[in-house]
């Protein structure tokens, strides 16, 4: 006997899971619009770095690293700058006493996540769980809580919005970078990016790492770095850190109206 032609049972049942599962990925990854710098320096202030227009925040990420960190920090001190460096967990864990050395000469730790990683599945319990565990570490390590948060490549689910809620964080990006990752980068390239989008207030991306770049191109972030602080000073802005940026509001007022954050 012949069974009638047609879709079989896990096939209809597919079919009608399809559009929920399409709903919960949009609530899931619909705040990483965030992302895109013209949306959140009109709209979230707050969560672009947007700050003292006499004040750039200098701020680095994926340290800290031992082949790398280091550099930064002797630089830093010759120029006499302060900036917040964005750690990973799992490097901190790896190197406790660089990551108390940056604090230590007087920089701001702040949380990048547990590791390098994109999160587009959804994971609420994950993404609270390793901003958990970073916090830990860094306290651990360092003796003082951070305050804020930037996720890895600046994505920030409807989950890293709720933990970064659950555990304190402010969560903030930035209003300029140096596109310092590429294997082309050089200490000009990084220098001239940087200076196009950075105005007074505004918040700067860089790398101390080549953890999630090309090998090496730390090297290009280096050599820019005092051209950079010397252009902010030229026209007439102070450069620090996060701490001391007065970053507006509007990050925490956005955490706290986003209904998939709850």
């Amino acid at each position: 006997m012949t069974r009638p032609h047609g879709p079989s049972a896990t096939g209809r049942a597919a079919a009608l899971l399809a559009p929920v599962a399409a709903a919960v990925a949009a609530v899931h990854i619909g705040p990483a619009a965030t992302w895109l710098p013209g949306l959140r320096r009109r709209f979230l202030p707050g969560l672009a770095g947007v700050g003292h227009p006499d004040h750039i925040a200098l701020t680095f990420d994926d340290g800290p690293d031992a082949g790398s960190t280091p550099h930064f920090l002797d630089a830093l001190d010759e120029l006499g700058v302060r900036a917040t460096f964005f750690v990973l967990g799992e490097s901190v864990v790896r190197y406790p006493a660089l990551t108390r050395e940056i604090a230590a000469r007087g920089h701001e730790l702040a949380v990048h996540g547990w590791s390098h990683d994109r999160p587009w599945l959804p994971s609420p319990a994950r993404d609270t769980a390793d901003l958990v565990r970073t916090v830990d570490a860094v306290h651990d390590a360092a003796g003082r809580r951070p305050r804020w948060y930037r996720p890895p490549y600046g994505i920030l689910t409807s989950g890293r919005w709720a933990a970064a809620r659950r555990t304190g964080l402010r969560p903030v990006l930035w209003t300029a970078w140096g596109r310092d990752w590429t294997a082309d980068a050089t200490p000009a390239s990084v220098r001239a990016t940087a200076g196009a989008e950075l105005l007074g207030g505004g918040t700067l991306l860089l790398h101390d790492s080549d953890h999630a770049a090309a090998v090496g191109c730390w090297r290009a972030t280096l050599g820019a770095l005092p051209g950079i602080v010397d252009d902010c000073r030229e026209a007439g802005l102070s450069v620090g850190p996060l701490g001391e940026h007065g970053v507006e509001g509007g990050a925490d007022r956005a955490a706290a109206q986003n209904p998939a954050a709850g």
